[in-house]
């Protein structure tokens, strides 16, 4: 009888991959965490307990049949295990990298629940992937005959790329287009590179660029290109644009030089590793160099941040949140990794103003946790007499993200948008108030992760091959 490789989580205990340590890693912008050996990776794989009832599977946007290929991992039929996962998720090893798989998969884990640690998916599901890029399990994007219909995307980061290897995949012809130079959007541009080395995106990239899929970067719809011409010219269009209208602050001195946007911080520090000239961060201006920084906010935007600002060589990193480290929406693993490299964290602390015509501090006002509001979360409540002065030559806004106003931005009527601004779409369509006009990501969701991207342009992608079927259909008639 076959000895059984799975149930090991009573006798094996977790084990991530080696972390390079904090003074290593605070002086470049390479991934942190290493790779795991053949045998480890079989041997955390067989920890899965194989439950009837897979909550990590159920936990995940894109419902990975993770048991599955877990198994197989453990079994050592690692070319299966990633066409397994590959089968449901376009980018796995993207989001192996920077999923925050302890709100997702490994936080819903049965045998986290008992006590006896999680599986290590994430960490399982990247070691798999680039596996099968070193040996050219990745295959080509290929379809079964080139179609006459085309696909117009206006956004080409996760969700307009993963619909565009769905459309590739059926022979539609697809164009993206993107206002940045290069593909990605924040893949490319608005994770750094020690969560998300730039090769592996631009791995994927090249593969929807050598698939057929045609990009125009350096357009700016709505002045380079009109949306209206872009629906002309194909038979559906998906926008993709995702989020980027920065939450403001209003408080006084908030205008002073010196208060930054974190899009605009991270892209700069982006770009450097690219080797491009960057003004804004030459002339010091984006460059935490030095300086006593200051980032506001408590997601994984403001995690990013605070962590850019170390590896370059600020004198002192600050992080203000009004809330407590529990009630911290990123993620716990960032934050962790983030004091790890010498970044403090100010709890319950918000800003009240700042000071400086060229900022020199942010006037703190500390806070206590109220009463919870009605999604259940305790409210902070100002203290009294607690104000005082952090010194900062640096602020970094990281307060979250917007969508623009497309509707004004590209003078398009008709395009329903929410109080929010988020494009009204059917959540399974994902079909807007337009024929023939889709949307997916957070331009329909709002702020959100990577993976709910990737989710959304599939289903996109397959609700737009149906609409264009279906307009053949009636044509031929």
């Amino acid at each position: 009888m076959a000895k059984n490789v799975m149930l090991k989580f009573v006798d094996v205990a977790r084990d991530m991959p080696d972390k390079r340590p904090p003074d290593l890693r605070r002086q470049d912008f390479g991934e942190i965490y290493g790779e795991y050996a053949r045998e480890k990776a079989a041997e955390q794989a067989g920890r899965c307990s194989q439950c009837g009832v897979p909550y990590c599977q159920t936990h995940c946007p894109l419902h990975n049949n993770i048991p599955d290929w877990l198994r197989l991992t453990a079994e050592g039929r690692l070319q299966e295990a990633y066409e397994l996962s590959q089968a449901t998720n376009t980018f796995p090893e993207i989001c192996g990298r920077i999923c925050p798989q302890d709100r997702l998969c490994e936080g819903n884990c049965v045998i986290e629940q008992s006590g006896h640690g999680t599986v290590t998916i994430g960490s399982v599901e990247k070691y798999l992937t680039d596996l099968a890029w070193e040996n050219g399990w990745v295959k080509p994007i290929v379809n079964g005959g080139e179609r006459s219909e085309s696909v117009g995307i206006i956004g080409a980061g996760p969700g307009g790329m993963a619909a565009a290897d769905v459309l590739r995949r059926a022979g539609v012809q697809v164009t993206i287009y993107d206002r940045y130079d290069r593909a990605g959007g924040l893949l490319t541009y608005g994770i750094p590179g020690f969560k998300l080395e730039k090769d592996v995106v631009m791995k994927r990239v090249a593969q929807l660029e050598q698939g057929g899929v045609q990009f125009v970067l350096n357009c700016d719809v709505g002045v380079d290109i009109s949306f209206d011409a872009i629906r002309g010219k194909h038979d559906a269009v998906l926008i993709a644009t995702g989020v980027y209208k920065t939450r403001d602050l209003a408080a006084p001195g908030a205008g002073a030089q010196g208060i930054e946007r974190a899009i605009d911080y991270l892209t700069a520090s982006n770009r450097k590793s690219f080797g491009d000239d960057v003004a804004e961060f030459d002339t010091g201006r984006l460059d935490a160099k030095g300086k006593k920084v200051v980032v506001i906010g408590g997601g994984d935007t403001a995690m990013d941040c605070v962590r850019t600002a170390i590896r370059q060589g600020a004198e002192s990193v600050k992080c203000l949140y009004r809330r407590d480290k529990v009630n911290m929406p990123g993620s716990q693993r960032e934050v962790a990794n983030a004091e790890e490299e010498g970044v403090e964290f100010v709890w319950l602390s918000a800003p009240k103003g700042f000071t400086g015509d060229t900022v020199d501090g942010v006037m703190v006002q500390k806070m206590r946790l109220g009463n919870p509001d009605a999604t259940g979360r305790q409210m902070p409540e100002l203290i009294d007499g607690s104000d005082y002065i952090e010194q900062a030559d640096l602020v970094i806004k990281a307060l979250g993200f917007e969508p623009e106003d497309l509707p004004k931005l590209w003078g398009v009527e008709g395009l329903e948008v929410s109080r929010w601004g988020t494009v009204i779409a059917n959540f399974t369509t994902h079909e807007t108030s337009l024929e023939g006009v889709y949307a997916c990501g957070d331009i329909q969701r709002g702020a959100s992760l990577v993976v709910w991207a990737i989710r959304d342009g599939r289903e996109a992608a397959e609700a737009m091959l149906e609409y264009i079927a279906a307009a053949d259909t009636i044509a031929a008639e």
